[in-house]
């Protein structure tokens, strides 16, 4: 079988400012764990890269390699041999500031800076290990009761919310660049920059997401049918 690679990537910029209207992004660990883990954005990501790639299978025979005749749409499906698809993924660049907080004499802020936030990201990178209850620790603690070599070890599932979405990722990786210091050379400002993978498996939270993208082209195809009518005329 030959095998087609094809992707779809998109790109664009929103608010990197503080605003009246500027909504907030949040990433939240869905799971019974110590402790709770919680990272609320204070400005929108300065960009979103979302990445969809899929092979399509073909057959080898001559006259095949470009896939399967075809004259009507009932017959589209025999044209590849099969799909495999990967899970989408996103690339986001956040600003980490407390510089307001510190500004309002903020004693968390003042004294550890943007410190909390980044402990957070790297709690939600590191595998962990769950315990007694199905309480989830990190396994470098060593809390899971079983030992080192016998620990089994799973990534966060997260939840992140941005805008109308609301979904189930892991966190891939994070990759910081303080950006300033207080005097103890504790960071106030960084970008960090989060790579996200979709989980796309049976789940309630993805199940929503399709059924809205669903709608969300329907909507397209209602709006791009009405604008081809009207230039009819």
């Amino acid at each position: 079988m030959a095998g087609v690679d094809a992707s779809f990537s998109m790109s664009g910029s929103v608010l990197s400012a503080p605003g009246p209207n500027v909504s907030k992004g949040m990433l939240v660990e869905y799971a019974l764990s110590l402790p709770p883990l919680v990272l609320v954005f204070d400005f929108n990501p300065r960009t979103i890269t979302r990445n969809r790639s899929i092979t399509v299978n073909m057959g080898n025979a001559p006259g095949t390699r470009g896939g399967y005749d075809f004259t009507l749409p009932t017959e589209t499906p025999r044209v590849s041999q099969g799909v495999s698809m990967q899970p989408e993924s996103f690339s986001i660049t956040i600003l980490l500031d407390v510089t307001d907080r510190m500004a309002s004499g903020d004693a968390i802020a003042t004294s550890f800076g943007i410190e909390p936030e980044l402990d957070t990201l790297r709690t939600m990178l590191a595998p962990k290990s769950q315990g007694p209850l199905g309480l989830q620790t990190l396994s470098s603690l060593g809390l899971g009761g079983e030992r080192a070599f016998q620990r089994h070890e799973s990534a966060s599932v997260l939840l992140f919310v941005w805008g109308t979405h609301i979904l189930p990722v892991f966190l891939t990786s994070v990759n910081l660049v303080e950006q300033a210091h207080l005097p103890t050379l504790v960071p106030y400002r960084a970008e960090a920059t989060l790579g996200l993978q979709v989980i796309e498996s049976n789940n309630p939270f993805y199940l929503v997401e399709q059924v809205r993208q669903v709608v969300g082209a329907g909507l397209n195809t209602v709006r791009t049918a009405g604008a081809a009518i009207g230039g009819l005329f």
